[in-house]
């Protein structure tokens, strides 16, 4: 990894609370009455409870939904037998990724142990806490006599991922690529090429859906596996062939007509997938290096399925795809195991999931007008949110059909429509709209580059391929503060000092002034504006030599807004502008409108900045606006000139935009509670929908609210986001942060993207 990756890398694990995980408690504790509860003497109760009923333990405790993620550290993602104090970092994302995509609360454990007995009896004394173990980045073979003992003698989900994770994804990729090129499983011949731990659950999971052994030729670091090697520990040589007349990759693949490979990079060649039989399928899940690049394998024939481990391709095999899903369809039901059925019915759930109809939040997120079942569309993409209701929902089944449950599920879609409420607690927006972002970046100019945390964020922006940054500013000044800092800016990036570009300046002065002439401004004054970088920056959008510009971390909101104005005008659709701000929560996401620009708005200008917010969320984020005119006045219960001009605004709306979801004015606790909501006034529209988009009465009482979320709450923050220029230009606040600065680029680009 380059040195300043390496430094972000390091900054990212260490700043703040080091580490990436932690515990908070789930009930009150403010009280001596709720201490006295949560310990002695109530806490009595519940283990006498248990005491009686064993099973009273996922009734009282976090069992059923607690996750063990455990390693010795010998086989850590490309770093090899590193220890396991070193593999810690790693045991930790992991539980982060348990956590984001499917809700399961995670504690990382590192044992230093070598030793398969005293690895298998240490975690047997500590399984009484966990709803289920996840094996983790153990080296084979040690890692199959591990897990199989814990699989015997315990009585809770266990599963090493490293094995049955890429099992699970490629045989649902598999099942699809042989059904599009109508090839028979129990007739295709496959080469694997690798013989570790993936490779072998993969085989083993290959044959439960219809693969024939004695069609399948396996290769480990000395060739091929065949009978006569005396070197072959009893997983290799399960996989034995009888053929003694191939030895090499190049020999074994003729006519074969799949090829998985597990092993290392650049080991296929385009002459080999050329070999291989007709609409041959190529699986090269090498990480980060394939066994052959998509491009390459992909220019060797056209008749060819790839899938790879990279983001960056088609057909990404990707374990998040599957262990978050699959434990949470295992703790729900309360499993005593995770056996076979459960493994191919999370497969099956995954193939069938690729053939239904995408989401528009994945074709958002991935930059795509469409996704159809084909060669590039085997398995779904891992943003796509109905992953945790169909797979998990098949694992629950699969459970309680082989009888490893202890509770079943009486009514699965009321389940599934559960399931798909816990994906929407976390910063899954943020997720979605940078994957968007990243896939088609644009030029952003900021206008403040001699800011230090400007630097630090186009740093960022640049290792995230997130925009193409342009900087105004001294380049002494910037190159010089971005090396005090330690921060190595590209040297591709474009720095301009409008300062010493005469020339430039004044070609930008004289189109402005070709522009306002007739309100005042002369010549000499348009080009002496030129030398504010606010007025240059916004000029380079307005031409096309940018497609945003970033300001206002050293100027206040009003300067950066009116250069943005004079220079490139609102939308001649709305003919106003208004402020935005995007909150991220674990309760959701939510929007906040006008956050910036209208101090004490009309009954008029609410309207506008509702039909630009209700525009502006749907066009840009993909996502359904149900918007509630806020006040502290309900439907008219209180009677002045501020609730007034909100109940025409309200009154306006209904009679002339039917299908826009908004109502008011309303108090926020009944908005948010839809209970207390539907039980005082079941004849709002808001009634049955959540609310996410809440629309001001004022400057004033819209910048306190969102001022103290974000101080109280533990919320991410994109904005003042400035909705209804023709152009993108967006404001920071003075306080933004590096991480809210990369956040503006973003929401920046996608803008870019869409205009």
């Amino acid at each position: 990894m380059p040195e300043y990756k390496k430094q972000t890398a390091l900054e990212y694990h260490s700043q703040g609370r080091p580490g990436k995980i932690e515990v908070i408690p789930t009930k009150p504790y403010s009280t001596q009455r709720d201490l006295s509860l949560a310990y002695s003497p109530g806490v009595a109760e519940p283990c006498l409870e248990i005491h009686k009923n064993p099973e009273d333990v996922y009734r009282y405790t976090t069992k059923g939904n607690l996750v063990a993620v455990i390693s010795n550290g010998t086989a850590v993602l490309g770093l090899g037998d590193i220890g396991a104090l070193a593999s810690k970092p790693v045991m930790e994302g992991k539980g982060m990724l348990f956590k984001i995509y499917a809700d399961i609360d995670v504690f990382d454990i590192e044992m230093a142990t070598k030793d398969i007995d005293e690895f298998v009896n240490t975690v047997k004394n500590i399984a009484p806490t966990f709803g289920g173990i996840n094996l983790e980045d153990i080296k084979a073979p040690e890692c199959f006599e591990i897990e199989k003992r814990l699989k015997e003698e315990l009585d809770i989900p266990v599963m090493h991922d490293d094995q049955h994770g890429t099992a699970i994804i490629s045989t649902a990729a598999l099942m699809n690529a042989c059904e599009i090129f109508g090839k028979d499983l129990s007739k295709i011949k496959m080469v694997i090429n690798g013989a570790g731990a993936a490779s072998i659950s993969c085989a083993k999971m290959y044959l439960s859906i219809g693969v024939k052994k004695e069609n399948i030729i396996m290769l480990d670091s000395k060739g091929v596996i065949h009978k006569n090697r005396k070197d072959l520990d009893q997983y290799k040589s399960f996989f034995a062939t009888d053929r003694t007349d191939i030895s090499t990759l190049e020999e074994a693949i003729k006519g074969a007509d799949v090829f998985v490979g597990l092993s290392k990079g650049n080991v296929l060649t385009k002459s080999m997938v050329q070999s291989m039989a007709k609409n041959c399928i190529v699986f090269a899940l090498a990480n980060p290096t394939p066994e052959i690049a998509y491009e390459d394998a992909i220019s060797a024939r056209e008749d060819i399925i790839v899938a790879t481990g990279r983001s960056d391709t088609p057909n990404q095999v990707n374990n998040v795809l599957g262990y978050p899903y699959i434990f949470r369809g295992a703790l729900d039901v309360q499993a005593r195991q995770i056996n076979e059925a459960m493994k191919i019915a999370a497969a099956k759930a995954l193939a069938a999931l690729a053939k239904e109809q995408v989401p528009d939040s994945v074709l958002l997120a991935y930059g795509k007008k469409n996704l159809v079942f084909g060669k590039d569309y085997i398995i779904p993409k891992p943003l796509d949110p109905r992953l945790i209701s169909e797979v998990s929902a098949a694992v629950a089944r699969a459970a309680i059909e082989t009888g490893v449950a202890r509770k079943t599920i009486n009514d699965f879609e009321a389940y599934k429509v559960q399931l798909a409420s816990r994906v929407g607690k976390d910063n899954k927006f943020v997720r979605v709209i940078t994957q968007r972002a990243k896939l088609e970046p644009k030029k952003i100019v900021f206008a403040e580059a001699d800011a230090l945390r400007i630097i630090k964020a186009v740093k960022v922006i640049c290792d995230e391929n997130i925009a193409h940054p342009i900087l105004l500013g001294n380049k002494e000044r910037i190159l010089a503060m971005a090396k005090e800092c330690g921060v190595e800016l590209r040297s591709d990036i474009p720095i301009i000092d409008p300062m010493e570009d005469e020339s430039l300046r004044n070609e930008y002065g004289k189109i402005l002034w070709e522009k306002r002439q007739r309100k005042g401004l002369t010549l000499y004054e348009a080009q002496r504006l030129m030398r504010d970088r606010n007025y240059f920056g916004a000029m380079m959008v307005e031409l096309g030599h940018a497609d945003a510009m970033i300001s206002g971390i050293t100027r206040r909101f009003k300067e950066i807004l009116k250069p943005a104005l004079q220079v490139i005008g609102p939308d001649e659709k709305f003919k106003r502008v208004a402020g935005l701000y995007a909150i991220s929560t674990k309760k959701g996401l939510y929007f906040f409108a006008d956050t910036t620009i209208h101090e004490n708005p009309s009954w008029e200008q609410l309207v506008s900045i509702s039909l630009l917010t209700h525009h502006y969320i749907k066009k840009q984020f993909n996502i359904q606006p149900v918007m509630a005119m806020l006040s502290y006045s309900n439907f008219g219960s209180v009677s002045n000139e501020e609730t007034e001009k909100q109940s025409k605004a309200i009154e306006y709306l209904h009679k002339n935009h039917p299908e826009i979801l908004i109502d008011g004015e309303i108090q926020p606790s009944f908005a948010i509670n839809q209970n207390l909501l539907n039980e005082k006034f079941p004849f709002s529209k808001l009634n049955g929908h959540s609310v996410n988009t809440f629309i001001f009465p004022n400057l004033s009482s819209a910048h306190i609210t969102q001022q103290m979320l974000l101080e109280l709450g533990d919320a991410e923050i994109f904005g003042p986001i400035l909705m209804g220029l023709k152009k993108p230009v967006h404001v920071l606040q003075l306080s933004s942060t590096v991480r809210e600065i990369v956040n503006m680029a973003v929401i920046s680009v996608l803008d870019a993207q869409q205009k």
